[in-house]
């Protein structure tokens, strides 16, 4: 009898805590998607986090800011982590946080930001350029956006979706802040300037500031361009001078690339002995590296797109 008990329940355990595991999973999924905008775009549905400022009133057109996370990430996560809500409501533009794609809808989530990454996204081959245009179309027609003023920044995955939106949107993109990412796009061809602060520390693992393989993150093994190819390639599309400004604190170093031609600038800023971190904020999860608190970026590259709205061609 007791041989019998026994039997049924080494068969009823698995399917109950099979059960438990999926109750758990869908209650997780519902308390992360609570608050957040749905959008359809090439017949999925995307969703988003928007924080509009304390002192909004939609009779006077403000900037526009996307915060995208990153690989692995979700828009909750992108919030918390870059404490972007609190400039916003300072300064008074609308903060977005867009979620990319997984096999789940709110958890390991990634961008489709390059020829080589990342994850999901990038197997499946999603057009995440063509969702965040269609984001930014619906926000305008959804809130009164300055459309001289639309930028976009992003941590590692979203850093490197930053630069790939630059290229291909800069009809509508005035400046990008990539933070912790590679800007590995074999074919760029912005059709107007963009201007570019970018933000990397020369100890992160995960995105190598002098380029290579990747030792840590998602994509162990993927090569990512150095940071130098990046600012070569904005530099000479911007039409900048050669020889940057360059200034020196602590550990950060800025070297600014200014007297361009068209009106677009260029910003680096090296966080040396950094980790794969977004400078200023929080940590991305437990394991992440502690951010530097000698600069705060969120703060910096609100500045840098102040200063920068899109240039008239």
């Amino acid at each position: 009898m007791r041989r019998r008990n026994c039997l049924k329940l080494a068969l009823v355990l698995p399917l109950m805590m099979g059960l438990v595991c999926l109750l758990g999973l869908w209650g997780v999924q519902k308390i992360w998607s609570q608050g957040l905008e749905t959008i359809e775009v090439d017949g999925r549905d995307r969703t988003y986090l928007i924080h509009t400022p304390d002192n909004y009133d939609n009779s006077t057109p403000v900037p526009l800011v996307l915060v995208l996370h990153g690989g692995g990430g979700h828009a909750e996560n992108a919030q918390r982590m870059s404490e972007m809500n609190d400039v916003a409501d300072r300064e008074g533009f609308i903060a977005v946080y867009p979620n990319g794609t997984g096999r789940l809808n709110y958890r390991l989530l990634t961008w489709n930001a390059a020829d080589n990454c990342c994850g999901y996204a990038h197997e499946n081959e999603v057009d995440d350029v063509a969702f965040i245009r269609a984001l930014i179309e619906q926000l305008q027609s959804d809130y009164a956006i300055d459309p001289n003023r639309i930028y976009v920044t992003g941590l590692s995955n979203g850093g490197m979706m930053s630069y790939k939106l630059a290229c291909e949107l800069s009809d509508v993109i005035a400046a990008i802040a990539p933070v912790a990412g590679a800007m590995n796009i074999a074919d760029c061809a912005p059709a107007s300037p963009v201007s570019v602060i970018i933000f990397h520390g020369t100890a992160d693992k995960n995105v190598r500031y002098e380029g290579g393989p990747s030792i840590d993150g998602i994509d162990r093994g993927r090569v990512d361009q150095p940071v130098s190819a990046a600012v070569d390639f904005w530099t000479a599309h911007n039409g900048c001078i050669a020889e940057p400004t360059h200034s020196e604190e602590g550990s950060i170093l800025t070297d600014t690339y200014t007297d361009c031609d068209t009106g677009a600038e260029v910003t680096l800023v090296t966080i040396e002995g950094g980790g794969h971190m977004w400078p200023g904020g929080k940590p991305g999860r437990r394991s992440a590296d502690s951010p530097s608190q000698e600069i705060n970026a969120s703060e910096v590259m609100w500045e840098f797109f102040e200063a920068h709205p899109r240039v008239a061609e």
